[in-house]
């Protein structure tokens, strides 16, 4: 999302509504029309995805298939791991604080909590890292009635968020807690938050937590309140990569550094924010979008794609 267009950052937003896909309505900065023009720059958004595409995808996926981790290494990966992120934070520090001026395309409904005239409002950033999101937001904010609540599961995530001199507890708070856990975190109250944005976390999370973690969003937004919701999409650039004894179960894989990475799709999004287990949705769905991308090696003449997706759901 850090592309330079046209001698500047994105304009528009690269997603594409999933029922739009096929459409003309098609949005972004480089479209590619000429197949001819496909190295002539470094990315192009909608990139358009065939079925030898898919084949070639789904052949990588099945060789990774055959051969997951070992049984008896499998454990380890289920029983801690928060311990594994905060080895990723203690090697990384502050080095992994992208610029993230690509939320105010996507997520405008994010900073118009930030405008002066706002009123009240409570965000909760979710899997926030080193607060990628929270800064950002905190930083523009011209409401005296704006608080950002940050959360990560690793300890040493936070005490980065903690440890940083714009830190200010008046506006902010910042604690460890896991979303899948059986209890909502005690700074937050029930139904107390307008929004909660979740960049790259369910991701993290293994499919049989997928549920508790959108109870516990549930439980604590307003009736009316917003997700925003960004993570990786099936046979992302990423995911292919992945070589033999690094998949634990179907889509759901192990890093070089014992974090953990699931691939969506569209559909598996949409019915855990309907839930899967009520009578009624839990959530409408304002937006099911995705945001695929070739990414282009101009010297070797290799093209990869990215893929991810993005989603916004509004509390019933």
């Amino acid at each position: 999302m850090e592309e330079v267009v046209d001698k500047g950052k994105k304009r528009t937003s690269s997603a594409l509504d999933v029922q739009e896909e096929n459409g003309t309505s098609k949005f972004g900065s480089r479209l590619l029309t000429e197949e001819n023009d496909v190295f002539s720059q470094n990315a192009w958004d909608h990139a358009d995805w065939d079925e030898e595409q898919e084949e070639l995808a789904k052949e990588k996926v099945s060789v990774q298939l055959e051969n997951p981790v070992p049984e008896d290494e499998q454990e380890q990966y289920y029983a801690e791991p928060a311990e594994y992120w905060n080895k990723f934070y203690e090697k990384n520090e502050n080095r992994f604080f992208k610029d993230r001026n690509w939320l105010k395309l996507e997520f405008p409904e994010l900073f118009s909590t930030s405008e002066a005239t706002a009123g009240k409002k409570r965000v909760f950033e979710i899997g926030c890292g080193a607060g990628n999101t929270m800064y950002p937001l905190l930083e523009q904010s011209q409401n005296p009635d704006l608080f950002v609540y940050a959360a990560d599961y690793s300890k040493t995530a936070v005490d980065v968020v903690l440890g940083n001199k714009k830190y200010d507890p008046t506006r902010s708070c910042a604690f460890v807690w896991d979303l899948s856990s059986s209890e909502i975190p005690s700074e937050i109250e029930p139904e107390s938050l307008d929004m909660i944005v979740l960049i790259f976390v369910l991701s993290a999370l293994a499919p049989e937590q997928w549920d508790q973690a959108v109870k516990n969003i549930y439980k604590m937004l307003k009736p009316g309140g917003l997700v925003m919701f960004r993570d990786y999409g099936r046979y992302d650039l990423a995911q292919l990569r992945f070589k033999k004894n690094r998949l634990l179960k179907e889509n759901f894989y192990i890093r070089g550094d014992g974090t953990r990475v699931y691939f969506f799709t569209s559909e598996e999004i949409a019915a855990m924010f309907k839930g899967s287990d009520q009578e009624k949705p839990l959530f409408e769905i304002e937006q099911n979008a995705v945001d695929r991308r070739l990414i282009v090696n101009r010297q070797r003449k290799l093209k990869m794609y990215r893929v991810w997706l993005q989603g916004k759901f509004r509390k019933l």
